[in-house]
């Protein structure tokens, strides 16, 4: 009976290994966004609402991408060039804001020596990710 508990042991210790190497990490959070608050919707289980701002470094930006619900965005601090996907781009300053509607492709650019920073409001749909990226050719 003893001689079969040490194999036991390292073929379980062995299968749980596997296991946990298997799974996919989830993605590191981003250095560059200070999420608020992250709240259901009233009145709609199946949305939240979520307050953040973002940094976005000198010479930096994102890449297309849309978004499963609105935002309101508003600089707070340093220049954003806004990018709707078919429109010409805005440079957004200080106290200038913007409603990116959902599934609309848009990109944000700090084009400036100088860091940016936004506020954002997000409602989107509940267990979907925050954004999901767009080829730059779609």
């Amino acid at each position: 009976m003893n001689k079969l508990i040490v194999p036991a042991i390292i073929v379980a210790a062995g299968m749980v290994t596997a296991a946990a190497w298997s799974q996919t990490p989830a993605p590191a959070p981003n250095p560059n966004v200070n999420v608020y608050f992250t709240t259901p919707l009233e009145k709609d289980p199946a949305r939240i609402v979520r307050l953040q701002s973002v940094t976005i470094p000198a010479h930096s930006g994102n890449q297309f991408h849309i978004h499963p619900g609105d935002q309101w965005s508003a600089v707070q601090e340093g220049e954003v060039t806004l990018t709707i996907r078919g429109q010409a781009p805005r440079t957004l300053k200080v106290g200038d804001s913007a409603y990116i509607p959902r599934g609309t492709v848009h990109r944000n650019e700090n084009k400036t020596d100088k860091p940016a920073r936004t506020i954002e409001l997000n409602v989107l749909d509940k267990d979907a990710p925050a954004l999901q990226p767009v080829a730059e050719t779609q």
